[in-house]
């Protein structure tokens, strides 16, 4: 990673948008980007960047249009949210920091408009993150390397509203869960 530059990548999470082009400073960016899908990490010098956003293959009327300010070794994840009547760009910074080896760090991003706040629990009931509602991201944790079945719960209770078994996550890395949809 260079010290002297900024990392960013986005998100498409609106889930009644289009797939989408994304151009920062007039430059396309991201081409006909599709509801859940990632661009890979983009490399810029720090600084201030107007984001347009608009429906794959236009030019005018975007959906989004803001600015945003890149700073020196930031990385973070730009996410295009809420219902296309109300889309807005959310940043997700993320953690710059050593791992202990062998071990890894998990978070949890809730991005789905029309969900009440859930808590994110392992299959035996063990709460890792709790009453997160749209638009929040938690801390990481500190787990370990293994296979996990994770579930959303409505919060403080045991009602399950989505199940994600079998997810493996390896040592020595980052990881956010997004909820979306």
């Amino acid at each position: 990673m260079n010290p002297r530059l900024a990392y960013l990548r986005f998100l498409h999470a609106s889930p009644d948008a289009p797939g989408v082009d994304i151009y920062a400073n007039g430059v396309r960016v991201a081409r006909n980007l599709r509801y859940q899908g990632f661009t890979q990490y983009l490399s810029a010098p720090p600084g201030r960047y107007r984001i347009r956003v608009f429906p794959a293959g236009q030019t005018t009327n975007p959906v989004v249009d803001t600015v945003i300010t890149l700073l020196p070794q930031s990385v973070s994840t730009d996410a295009l949210i809420g219902r296309l009547a109300d889309i807005q760009l959310l940043p997700i910074r993320e953690l710059r920091q050593p791992i202990r080896p062998g071990r890894l760090y998990l978070r949890f991003a809730h991005l789905s408009p029309d969900a009440p706040p859930v808590d994110l629990t392992l299959a035996d009931g063990t709460r890792l993150f709790r009453g997160v509602g749209f638009t929040e991201s938690t801390d990481y944790v500190e787990l370990a390397p293994g296979t996990y079945n994770f579930q959303l719960r409505l919060v403080g209770t045991d009602d399950i509203v989505l199940r994600v078994p079998n997810i493996t996550l390896r040592p020595d890395r980052f990881y956010t869960i997004y909820a979306v949809a």
